[in-house]
């Protein structure tokens, strides 16, 4: 199943077990979203339910609260990484803030999902990685699935979660396939997970980079090199103590993003890692992301996104010391 089709299937469960969950957006409905990954939901749950919206992301959040204060349970989808700016003022002001407002006495389970990332060629604000917008906002819960798996899981899991959560969904991966098994145990929601065991170095990544990290774990391992490859999930919280426990295996950590490193999620990461593993580490934390530039034009993306040669760097900068 690819990714896409596995939200698709969390949304269809979660809409089925839940007469208050309601899905809304641009296009999500008679359309299915530009990704599709709404496809037929309209057709089988009726306009009351999956809504197309306005061109409006301001009104679009600004709406969920509303509906979340009403009892229900809204996942309203951002149709690209960049046209979220709008929303932002309802996002933090409103959506994060009303839990803490009213003294802990109203609840905003809200869903707000986001395409985010590079890597499909496209044009201008179409490519954004804004997460450390959002995880830096108290209030907020920030996640990324990797696989079709954790796409499934996860965003059921966000559904049902009494706090607003930003679901950024790697839309460069939406075609990726993997197995999915609604039977299955999840892991909770907020914990990291280790892909990929190994003792030399540990690399970090979430939603869009951890196939990256993959690759570049299984090409050093040509070299004699032995990587452990951890997916986050998820960014607010971050599961500091998996981060914590595999640098204290291996004693080195590269954070992999493809948002710009300056202020990114790899600082926090490098930060919190170095005091709680000062004496174990035995390099520096680094980084390999964006650049610090506005995302550029799609034939030049390949120059910004952070590819295998520079993760190998970095991994070799690491080792070096």
């Amino acid at each position: 199943m690819t990714l896409a089709k596995a939200l698709n299937l969390s949304l269809r469960t979660a809409l089925e077990d839940d007469p208050d969950v309601l899905v809304m957006g641009e296009d999500v409905g008679r359309l299915g979203g530009v990704f599709r990954v709404t496809d037929g939901l309209q057709k089988d749950f009726g306009e009351d339910r999956v809504m197309d919206s306005p061109l409006a992301e301001s009104g679009i959040v600004g709406t969920a609260v509303g509906l979340a204060l009403g009892g229900h349970r809204p996942v309203v989808e951002i149709q690209f990484d960049g046209f979220v700016f709008p929303a932002y003022d309802q996002i933090v002001t409103q959506l994060a803030k009303l839990h803490a407002r009213s003294g802990g006495a109203l609840r905003m389970p809200v869903v707000v999902r986001i395409p985010y990332g590079g890597g499909i060629g496209a044009v201008e604000h179409h490519s954004e990685s804004p997460e450390a917008l959002f995880a830096h906002v108290p209030g907020l819960k920030v996640v990324s699935p990797a696989t079709p798996s954790d796409a499934y899981w996860m965003l059921g899991q966000a559904v049902r979660s009494d706090d607003p959560v930003i679901f950024f969904e790697p839309k460069r991966r939406y075609w990726d396939t993997g197995e999915v098994d609604p039977g299955a145990t999840p892991p909770p929601l907020h914990r990291a997970r280790v892909v990929r065991a190994g003792t030399d170095l540990t690399l970090a990544g979430y939603g869009p980079t951890v196939k990256l990290c993959r690759e570049a774990a299984e090409a050093a391992a040509e070299d004699g090199r032995s990587v452990e490859v951890l997916d986050l999930r998820s960014l607010s919280p971050v599961d500091f103590d998996t981060v914590q426990a595999s640098v204290e295996r291996t004693h080195r950590l590269v954070v992999v993003h493809e948002a710009p490193v300056f202020f990114g999620a790899g600082a926090e990461i490098a930060a919190r890692i170095t005091t709680r593993c000062f004496y174990a580490l035995e390099a520096p934390v680094l980084r390999v992301g964006g650049h610090h530039t506005p995302y550029p034009p799609a034939r030049l993306e390949g120059h910004y996104l952070p590819d295998l040669d520079r993760v190998l760097a970095a991994v070799d900068d690491s080792l070096a010391y």
